[in-house]
C-alpha cells in the first residue's frame, strides 16, 4: 500500500480507502456484521487505513457495523464521515443542516462508531445557502477544539461546485470529496486548481462511475428496485456503460483488469490524494487495493 499526506489536514491516508455506502443497504443488498468486519480485517491487512461512510448510510447503520468492526483497533483507523441529511427510509432522506442538529448528528455517529473523536467531518452534498451559514461553521470548529473532530472536511455534491470548494479554507475546511474517475472528469476544470491552491486533500469518490468501469456491466444491464442504479435513467446508464465499453476496448492494455486500471487512473492525477470505491466483498477489497501496483512514483503527494 501506499500512502499520502490529506492537504493541511496532516492526516497519511491509503491512496486507495473503503468506500461504505453500500453497508446502508442502498447498493441491492444488506450486511451482516460478519460480511463488515471481513471486508474491513482484509482492507486492514492490505494496509488500507481510511474509511470513508456517513450517518445516512441507513440511519447510521453503516457507521454502526464500521464501529463493531474497529472496535479493538480504532487507533489503526482514519474514520471519516458526514452531516446534514436524516435517514427515513432507503432512498428517502431530509436536510439538517442547522448548526444544532450538526452536533446531533456528530454525537449519535460517535455512537455508532464507538469512538470519540472522527477524523474527519464532512458537510454531506449540502446546497450553498445551507454551506453558507456562519453559525454552522463556528459551531463545527468549536468541536474541532473540543477534541470531537480532528479536521473538517466538504463532501461537494456537484463535481463543479466551486463555491464551496474555493471556500473550503475560509471555514476551517481541510479536504474535499469530490465525485471523479474516467467517465466524469468534470473536478479537473475548476475544483481541482482550487484544491491546490489551497492544499486542500481530495478524496475522489465514485472512482469506479458507479461499477461501470469494472468491466461487467453491458448496456442493457437492468438494476434491482434496491439498487440505487435503478432510480436514473436506462439511457444515461446504457451511456455511460457503452463509453465505459469504448474505454476498456481503447484504453485499457491488454491483460490489466479494468477495475484497477480505473483506480490507478483517477491517483495520477495530481491533485489526488486517496480514491474511495465502495467494495461489496473481500475479493472486492483485494481488486481495489491492486490498483496500487499501477501507480508510478512521482506523485506530488507521494514524498
Amino acid at each position: 500500500m501506499k500512502y499520502r499526506t490529506l492537504g493541511k489536514t496532516g492526516l497519511r491516508v491509503s491512496v486507495v480507502g473503503v468506500g461504505t455506502w453500500q453497508f446502508g443497504g442502498e447498493w441491492g443488498r444488506e450486511y451482516s456484521a460478519a460480511e463488515a468486519d471481513a471486508i474491513l480485517g482484509r482492507a486492514k491487512e492490505l494496509g488500507i487505513n481510511l474509511i470513508d461512510t456517513a450517518e445516512c448510510y441507513g440511519d447510521h447503520l453503516s457507521e454502526s457495523l464500521i464501529g463493531q468492526s474497529i472496535a479493538g483497533s480504532r487507533g489503526d483507523w482514519i474514520l471519516a464521515t458526514k452531516f446534514g441529511h436524516e435517514f427515513h427510509r432507503s432512498f428517502e432522506r431530509t436536510d439538517r443542516f442547522r448548526a444544532e442538529e450538526a452536533v446531533r448528528q456528530l454525537d449519535l455517529s460517535l455512537k455508532a462508531l464507538r469512538t470519540d473523536y472522527v477524523d474527519l467531518y464532512q458537510f454531506h452534498s449540502g446546497p450553498d445557502a445551507a454551506f453558507d451559514q456562519d453559525t454552522l461553521w463556528d459551531t463545527l470548529n468549536r468541536q474541532v477544539e473540543a477534541g470531537k473532530i480532528r479536521h473538517l472536511g466538504i463532501s461537494i455534491g456537484s463535481n463543479r461546485n466551486i463555491h464551496q470548494t474555493s471556500n473550503a479554507t475560509k471555514v476551517g475546511a481541510g479536504a474535499i470529496q469530490v465525485v471523479y474517475n474516467r467517465l466524469d472528469r468534470a473536478p479537473e476544470e475548476e475544483v481541482f486548481p482550487s484544491c491546490a491552491e489551497q492544499n486542500l486533500g481530495v478524496l475522489a469518490r465514485v472512482p469506479l462511475a458507479s461499477g461501470f468501469l469494472s468491466g461487467k456491466y453491458r448496456p442493457g444491464t437492468k438494476f434491482e428496485a434496491n439498487d440505487v442504479r435503478s432510480r436514473r435513467g436506462q439511457e444515461d446508464l446504457d451511456r455511460q456503460m457503452r463509453e465505459a465499453e469504448r474505454i476498456r476496448s481503447e484504453e485499457v492494455p491488454a491483460g490489466v483488469d479494468m477495475a484497477a486500471w480505473a483506480l490507478a487512473w483517477c491517483l495520477k492525477h495530481p491533485a489526488v490524494t486517496t480514491v474511495i470505491p465502495g467494495c461489496k466483498d473481500v475479493r472486492q477489497v483485494e481488486a481495489n487495493a491492486a490498483a496500487v501496483a499501477l501507480v508510478e512514483g512521482g506523485h506530488p503527494q507521494d514524498a
